[in-house]
């Protein structure tokens, strides 16, 4: 959730949640354009676009998930930090001390520092799995309240279609502000419903942002270490 969503990489955006298949925006105002000119030329094109996201993370749902993933899982990420901290610190010693101690534990610290950036490592991207699942856990939930409110919407004011404009890549290079059904959304599905329990489950928060990859190791010293 990167409003605070951060919610790591780029999602798929709600089309493809919902819709199952990606549509270029381009194409489709083609093809409706062929469409609607063989049918009659005095058919009327409604469109309204939405930021999807924004309007997920703007509810007063998606803010209260937000916060409780947030607060659930912030002790992981500072574990994360702490953990990154103590590498970094075994890194700088042996960085100082590679002249001067003997081969053997120059070695047994070599080792100690490799040990550290593997766990680290497998940890981090343990985490950064559980965050990509539970952030798409998160907006599955939420966005099939939302499109309840966008159906219903869109079939209220006759709108042709509407386009998501957080979707990547994104093919709309201008839209009219007042084309734009991302503030009537989210204030409709606020007043439709009281604000829910969105439970995190046992995964990480799409909202506590995934630990940093550990730095790279020193590189083990040449000399093998004496018998």
């Amino acid at each position: 959730m990167r409003s605070n969503l951060t919610l790591p990489h780029r999602r798929r955006s709600f089309v493809d949640l919902y819709s199952g298949t990606r549509f270029s925006a381009l194409a489709v105002f083609a093809t409706l354009a062929l469409t609607c000119g063989a049918a009659s030329a005095q058919t009327t094109l409604k469109i309204g676009v939405i930021d999807m996201q924004k309007a997920l993370l703007s509810t007063k749902d998606g803010e209260k998930a937000v916060a409780e993933l947030k607060a659930k899982f912030s002790p992981k990420e500072q574990e994360f930090q702490k953990r990154q901290a103590e590498l970094q610190a075994k890194q700088e010693q042996y960085r100082k001390t590679e002249n001067t101690i003997s081969d053997e534990a120059k070695a047994t610290l070599a080792r100690d520092i490799d040990t550290m950036t593997k766990n680290l490592q497998r940890d981090t991207d343990d985490a950064r799995q559980d965050v990509d699942a539970e952030q798409q856990r998160v907006l599955n939930d939420l966005g099939q309240k939302m499109m309840q409110v966008l159906q219903k919407y869109a079939s209220d004011k006759q709108l042709t279609m509407v386009f998501d404009v957080s979707g990547q890549p994104n093919n709309i290079l201008f839209a009219s502000n007042t084309i734009d059904i991302t503030r009537d959304i989210i204030m409709l599905y606020d007043s439709a419903a009281p604000v829910t329990n969105v439970v995190p489950s046992r995964q990480a928060s799409p909202t506590t942002s995934a630990p940093k990859p550990p730095a790279p190791r020193p590189t083990a010293p040449a000399t093998a270490p004496k018998q």
